[in-house]
């Protein structure tokens, strides 16, 4: 993922870029422990993404709504 954007997030929320890092793992473990939600569809045949791999499918994601891919 971009540092630059990492640091930029860190600094917006006055935490370190480790601790932004650690919150992503954290919101990808609860949403593939949660049932509820839907949040699985980054498809890595059953196996959990990285917080990297869930910002790239986003991207992905709102580029192509828009038309931009």
């Amino acid at each position: 993922m971009n540092r630059k954007l990492l640091r930029k997030v860190a600094k917006i929320h006055g935490v370190s870029v480790k601790e932004v890092r650690e919150g992503m793992q954290n919101a990808v473990d609860h949403a593939y422990k949660n049932p509820n939600l839907h949040a699985r569809c980054v498809n890595r045949e059953g196996v959990q993404p990285t917080p990297d791999e869930v910002v790239e499918h986003a991207v992905r994601r709102v580029k192509a709504m828009r038309g931009m891919e």
